[in-house]
Formats: C-alpha cells, structure tokens, sequence
C-alpha cells in the first residue's frame, strides 16, 4: 500500500471501508483508523481502573482464613506486574480509600489490606443481586450453548466470561450440577478438559434472537418509517455524532440489511463459496456476536474472551475485524491494553439503556472508584469540627459508611 493511501486512511477514517471492502491495511493500523467515540472511551477510562479493582477485590474475598477477609501488602506487592500495577500495589490501593483500608497487624507484624464497609456492601448486593436471578442465568447459558453448532462448549472458555455472563463464582455447582436435567459435563480427548453441553431434552428447544425482538417492536410502532419487508433482514445501527457517512458507505449498508442469512439458533447447514454465500456467513457471524453481547449483563466483553467460542460458533473471520466492519453496532475500544467491545444500542450517554439488578451493584463499585480520594478530606475535616464543638473523641474510621 503506498504511504498517501495509507495517511488518507488514518486522516480521514473513511467509513466506506466496511463490509467487505477495506483496504487491505493491518490490524494495527485498522484498528488506529477507526472512529473514536467520546462516549465510549471517557466510560472505558473509569472501566480500566475498575478491572483492577475488581482483580483485587475477588483476590481478597478468596481468603477466608482472616475476619474479615483481607490480603497482605506483600502479597499484592508480589503480583503487582501481573495486576497491572504500574506505580505499585501500596500506591494503587491508597488512590481508592473508600474501597480499600490499609492497616498494620502488630500480632504478625505485617501489613494488611481489606474492602471497606462500603465496598463489602457493594459486594454483597451483587452477590444477592445473581442468587435471585439464578432462573436467568441458566437462561443465559443454555441460550450460549443453544448458539454452538454441537450444542456443547469447552468449559473452559465459560470460565472465560462467567462474569459477564452474571453467572456465580460456583456456578459449576450452584448452575450446572443441579440443572443436571439441562447441563452436563463430559470429558474432552485433551487431558483435563472438560465440555459443557445440553442434554438431548434441551437439545431441541428453540430461541428467539435479541435482534427479533426489535424488529417486532419496530413494525409494531405507529410512525415506524422502514419498510416492513426491509427489516427483515436488518440490524439497529446508530452512529456516534461527528461520524461522517459517505454515500458509498451508506449504499452498501443498506444493502448488507436486506441480504438474507441463518439466525444465530439456527442450523448453519453446507456452506456456499459464492460471494453470496460468504457475505451470508459474514452476516451471521454479526448475528452470533450481537446475540452474545446481548446475552452479557453489561453488553460489554473482551474481544480476547469471546474469540474463543469462534471454533464452538464456526466463525471463520476475525472478530475484531467484525467489530470494526460494523461500527453502527458495535464499538471497539483499546483502553487499559485490551480491545474491549460494546453493543452500542445497548448504550445510551454512556449508560445502558435497559439496566440489572447485577448491573446496578457493578456500577456502584464503579461510582466508588470514579470518586477516588474525592470527600475523604471533606469528611475528615467535618469530624474534626464536631469533635471540637462536642469535645468527645473522634472514633478511628476504619470502615466508615461511606455514600455510594
């Protein structure tokens, strides 16, 4: 490709690339010239800070050996590459007081770190918030296992999105073995692997997509302005202000919506070399990715986690590349060093549209760690004033009730 070819791309980021006919650049580069949504990556910057949040979290709520649970600093410290740490655990752990206290054990003589009051409640009501949804959740995992072309995944890339998925931490005892009439785990020809599959009752059992549901609701409408013979066929797209579309661009979309292909819970059958046929599949593909994210409880997923269903889902095409032909439905952000994608009609100012209990409980944690070190001195402050006006002492906060 010549350089001039190759700086109009990244100038311009020419929408008319997708579907089929982008310049054959890199990966690095495609995904460099895409069109950046504000929205999407002022959420991403708070979500990169989360997930290490998160990481640190689940590592203190696995040790029960303390009351209440908490990790040494060393420990932390010892992981701190691998938890991304850059400037290293103590200071990470002090940029969020009212997630996180730090406090010295004079009987081990060593330095410990526990959840707040306020984060262990957060944690509790997501807790509470998945173990009353247990009903969807199996929904959720039947429906994942109802998209594979063998009705079956590797175990071990359920274990890759349990959490985007809702599912419970022991969702291999509280989910699959008392739904033995649903679930079932065989033995892989590879040593210590494990494949969850449905059983032959559930086998049979048939869906209605996400996307259908939309459709109905679109030709359902009384100023509905699509033709109902086109929607058929199509997707929702929505495309972020700035985002200029040129007509090639929007000729070609429009003629992606109206081609015909298999449902994401449908038999594939034999496929077709014609260009038809592989702008067919590609259309699927679209179809099982949209289904997936719709299936999350934040709509959201590491494009890493879900490429390894692309096998279980005979995917032949990139994901991300998927995800960057399509950006009227999906969002690709590279914050925090990974490719993070979103539904982006599931999204609207930076919030989703139609929230969970799980959700709601997430985007507490979130909200903790958006106000960083933020109120800490102003509460401080207004203690020491009551002190001085009631002259009693002021009681160490070691796990105050902080608002979320």
């Amino acid at each position: 490709m010549s350089i001039l070819t190759l700086k109009t791309i990244l100038k311009h980021q020419n929408p008319c690339r997708v579907i089929g006919s982008r310049f054959k650049t890199s990966s690095v580069q495609y995904v460099a010239s895409r069109f950046r949504d504000p929205t999407f990556e002022k959420l991403m910057d708070k979500y990169k800070n989360l997930l290490k949040v998160i990481a640190i979290q689940d590592l203190i709520l696995a040790n029960p050996t303390h009351n209440p649970p908490s990790v040494s600093l060393d420990f932390l410290s010892r992981l701190s590459q691998k938890l991304h740490l850059n400037r290293g655990a103590a200071s990470f752990l002090r940029k969020y007081p009212h997630i996180f206290h730090i406090f010295y054990d004079p009987n081990k003589f060593r330095t410990f770190c526990r959840l707040t009051d306020a984060a262990m409640r957060v944690s509790r009501q997501e807790a509470e918030a998945i173990n009353a949804s247990l009903d969807v959740v199996v929904d959720r995992l039947v429906r994942l296992l109802s998209m594979s072309t063998t009705k079956s995944l590797p175990l071990r890339a359920v274990f890759k999105v349990w959490r985007e998925l809702g599912l419970p931490d022991d969702f291999e005892d509280s989910i699959i073995s008392r739904n033995s009439h649903i679930f079932k785990l065989v033995d892989a020809h590879e040593p210590n692997t494990h494949i969850l599959t449905l059983t032959d009752e559930m086998r049979d059992k048939s869906f209605v997509a996400c996307v259908e549901n939309w459709r109905v609701m679109e030709c359902c409408r009384e100023n509905c302005a699509v033709d109902r013979t086109e929607i058929r066929y199509s997707f929702k797209h929505s495309y972020p202000p700035g985002m200029r579309l040129v007509r090639d661009f929007k000729a070609k979309v429009k003629e992606w919506q109206r081609l015909p292909y298999v449902g994401p819970y449908e038999e594939m059958g034999e496929k077709k070399r014609s260009k038809a046929g592989i702008m067919g599949l590609e259309k699927r593909a679209v179809a099982i990715v949209h289904e997936f994210l719709s299936l999350t409880v934040e709509r959201m997923v590491e494009v890493e986690k879900i490429s390894h269903f692309r096998k279980s889902f005979a995917i032949d095409l990139n994901i991300r590349d998927l995800f960057l032909d399509h950006p009227g439905m999906f969002y690709l952000s590279t914050k925090g060093k990974r490719h993070t994608v979103f539904l982006r009609e599931g999204y609207e100012r930076g919030c989703l549209i139609d929230p969970n209990p799980v959700y709601n409980a997430r985007r507490k944690l979130l909200d903790l760690v958006v106000l960083g070190r933020h109120a800490m001195l102003i509460n401080n402050e207004s203690r020491s004033v009551e002190n001085c006006q009631t002259q009693k002492p002021c009681l160490q906060d070691e796990g105050r009730d902080e608002s979320i």
